[in-house]
């Protein structure tokens, strides 16, 4: 949890890019594929303040992907396409999530957006992180991978 991008093997495949700061206001995105679900699972957290090496994962935020979500940020960090915007609602509320390549920025990334806006408060919980070109290749291979098993394609 220094910064760098660390993977956790489980039996679902997870990947985590923590992106701690001094002032207290960095992040955390983990990925989390399970296939007896039919999904990926990105999960948010915000750092604690005070301290640079916590986050808060009780309070995370939460989205379920399934392969069209997949096939969304796929395309960006393939440059396909410069940015995408994923949108789902429940009755619980809504969760969106913005992935854009910053081609501005030097060197060139991307940055990610996680939100929910509770549906009987309105309250909006956001979360956003860049993405070095490392980080977004491993999750390039990462989400062709689960594009193949969710599709039933692979084994």
């Amino acid at each position: 949890m220094d910064g760098t991008a660390e993977v956790q093997t489980r039996r679902h495949g997870q990947y985590t890019i923590y992106k701690p700061v001094k002032s207290g206001r960095g992040g955390a995105l983990r990925f989390e594929l399970s296939p007896e679900r039919g999904a990926v699972f990105v999960e948010g957290a915000h750092q604690e303040e005070g301290q640079f090496r916590r986050f808060k994962w009780p309070s995370k935020i939460v989205m379920k992907w399934g392969l069209g979500d997949l096939g969304e940020a796929l395309a960006v960090i393939e440059r396909r396409q410069p940015e995408a915007k994923l949108f789902h609602k429940n009755e619980k509320g809504n969760t969106a999530f913005e992935l854009r390549y910053q081609a501005d920025r030097k060197p060139a990334n991307f940055f990610a957006t996680l939100s929910s806006q509770r549906g009987d408060t309105k309250d909006v919980d956001r979360l956003g992180i860049s993405l070095s070109p490392g980080e977004a290749a491993v999750l390039a291979a990462l989400f062709r991978h689960a594009a193949v098993l969710l599709s039933g394609w692979g084994s």
